[in-house]
């Protein structure tokens, strides 16, 4: 492929939001670029102010990035005369908004059509598992990497091999790239994972595979040249279609200054004083239980980190399986050797985890800090996260719906604990299947506490500019306008429980046929009274009925759109233990936390434009 033609440029995807308007006529506009995809502020105008961006996939070179970046400038015009819009070719992207996109990451992954045109393949067993190998490799390596790009191939059976390729927007942390790359590969999987190619596309990241080679292997792509980013602010009066005549210049790359790297020192040491202090005093509860390791030992543990060992990874590192001198096991999360996020996490699980004891919550052994490395050490959970065992079919077949109903009992303990008898109130914020560990036992325990807040004895509700959470758990008062309490912790607990007893996952949901989220699906069947057919089939033969409707009633209630309707985590364990009772009837749920689709809309035609969609947004760290 000749990768400066620009006729070779294909699979046009546009969408745009028809719910706004063009901008008024006899404007001026002003365009700005930046070298290696970094945002900055644009300022401000007399009236209006709209932000655009262009990025090029990291492997073409520069002509054919500049070429694309032309032709999609112009391409998004004539398509979509809407104020936010968004436009995808095989080498870039572009979009505009009146909105300040660059202030908020929102997930919003689309499907281009080439993906209906793909064939199944014969092994796909074998091609999923190969992908998924393949897709957490890249996803890790173009989290931590500067370019928040990368791409590999993994042998697949006797057909050869399978191409992948992942990028990020530079204007993103590294957070939001794991957890928007994590979402596309989980979209993309449930669409594409039987056939012998795929895409999904969003503002902020892309994933793609193939069973060829589609990407530029040996060129240095833009390198250290500049990746477009556009802001473009309009002022009184402007022709949106200016966006296809640009001015670009040349910015330096910004490099992490050595005043930089001494203030994270600096934060990393003053830190390690107050925890040593603390742990003197005893305020950490210091015992035999909860000690300091170092990274020798550590590295000793994990085979140095190898990732053989590795159990899971997070917004802010990945955590290992470690075996210490004396034999026993532990779980190791290294985070991020270059994140002030990590530094704040790592602190913030120091000053709750440890003073936290409950039979199902996570128990924190201890910690260690050597120069950058900040390492947490927590007993070792045999059977990993909820979320690795319901996504496999053989360990799932384990859950039988005592199992089930037990952990989702455990997890509304663990809840109730830190929302009613822990000293301080604690809000998870963070509630997810992947952060619910089992025990060799199999009770659940909830983890991962970084992005936990204290509440006062009478604190009821807080706000926050800074919204930290996952898609498809986090309620909608928390997502749209940063307000979180129990009840929003409710919300999460409700979603768990509901993929639970489905063993389908809320994101990605929407884009299969059945409705656009597992809420919304729960809620359609119960409504018709065939809530039954919500259950995982595997449970058909071990589950009370009366049981299974009582519990996805009580889901719906936790997930109802206005908090003052969701119970409380006291009222909830009461329900889930009480037996037959009358139960509140649930309204219908908040289904706009992830993106809503017409079922009429999930394959789009090329040169299409659709109504924006509603999603759950996430703040910069």
């Amino acid at each position: 492929m000749d990768l400066s033609a620009p006729e070779e440029i294909s699979s046009l995807v546009v969408y745009g939001n028809q719910s706004q308007l063009v901008p008024p006529h006899g404007s001026r506009i002003a365009v700005s670029t930046q070298e290696d995809g970094k945002r900055f502020e644009s300022w401000d105008g007399t009236d209006e102010v709209v932000f655009g961006q262009a990025l090029c996939r990291r492997d073409v070179n520069r002509s054919a990035c500049g070429d694309c970046v032309r032709i999609a400038s112009q391409e998004i015009m004539n398509k979509c005369n809407y104020k936010d819009a968004d436009i995808w070719y095989e080498y870039c992207q572009v979009s505009y908004s009146y909105s300040n996109f660059f202030s908020a990451m929102t997930y919003q992954g689309q499907y281009p059509d080439s993906n209906n045109q793909k064939q199944n393949v014969s092994n796909p067993k074998e091609l999923s598992s190969a992908l998924i190998k393949l897709m957490d490799g890249l996803i890790s390596e173009a989290t931590w990497a500067s370019s928040m790009f990368a791409v590999d191939s993994s042998n697949f059976s006797s057909q050869g091999h399978v191409y992948g390729l992942v990028q990020c927007t530079r204007g993103i942390s590294g957070s939001d790239c794991n957890n928007c790359l994590r979402f596309a590969w989980g979209d993309l999987r449930a669409c594409c994972s039987p056939h012998q190619g795929g895409t999904v596309v969003s503002r902020y990241c892309n994933v793609r595979f193939e069973l060829y080679r589609f990407y530029n292997q040996h060129s240095k792509g833009l390198g250290k040249e500049k990746i477009i980013l556009l802001v473009i602010c309009i002022m009184a009066g402007a022709l949106l279609a200016s966006l296809g005549i640009c001015v670009a210049r040349r910015r330096r790359k910004r490099r992490m200054t050595r005043d930089e790297e001494r203030d994270e020192n600096v934060l990393l040491q003053e830190l390690q004083k107050p925890i040593e202090l603390s742990i003197s005093r005893g305020d950490l509860e210091y015992s035999d239980d909860m000690f300091v390791m170092d990274l020798v030992t550590l590295r000793a543990a994990t085979a140095n980190f190898s990732l053989t060992n590795k159990l899971g990874q997070g917004g802010f590192g990945i955590v290992y399986k470690g075996i210490l001198p004396d034999g026993n096991e532990i779980a190791v999360k290294r985070l991020s050797m270059k994140s002030w996020q990590g530094v704040e996490e790592f602190k913030n699980e120091l000053t709750l985890i440890a003073k936290l004891k409950h039979k199902n919550l996570v128990r924190l052994l201890g910690w260690g800090i050597d120069g950058h490395e900040k390492l947490l050490i927590y007993e070792y959970m045999a059977n990993k996260s909820l979320d690795v065992f319901l996504s496999d079919p053989m360990k799932s077949s384990q859950l039988d719906w005592g199992a089930r109903y037990s952990i989702i009992n455990g997890i509304a303990r663990g809840l109730l604990y830190l929302h009613e008898d822990s000293v301080p109130k604690i809000i998870h914020r963070d509630l997810k299947l992947s952060n619910v560990l089992l025990d060799i036992d199999m009770v659940a325990k909830i983890s991962d506490f970084g992005m936990a807040r204290i509440f006062s004895e009478k604190q009821n509700v807080a706000n926050t500019r800074r919204v930290v959470g996952t898609f498809g758990y986090m309620a909608p008062e928390y997502a749209m306008e940063g307000q979180f309490s129990a009840k929003s912790d409710v919300f999460s607990f409700g979603v768990i429980l509901l993929e639970i007893i489905s063993r389908k996952k809320n994101s990605g949901f929407h884009l299969t046929k059945r409705a656009s989220s597992l809420l919304k699906y729960a809620w359609i069947l119960w409504n018709e009274g065939r809530e039954l057919e919500f259950v995982d089939p595997f449970l058909l033969k071990s589950f009370p009925p009366a049981d299974v409707r009582r519990i996805i009633q009580i889901g719906l209630l936790c997930v109802q759109e206005d908090p003052a309707d969701r119970p409380l985590m006291t009222d909830v364990v009461v329900l889930l233990e009480s037996g037959p009772a009358v139960l509140l009837q649930p309204k219908q749920p908040a289904f706009s936390v992830g993106r809503n689709i017409p079922l009429d809309r999930l394959s789009m035609p090329e040169s299409s434009c659709i109504n924006d969609i509603t999603a759950s947004t996430m703040l910069p760290r």
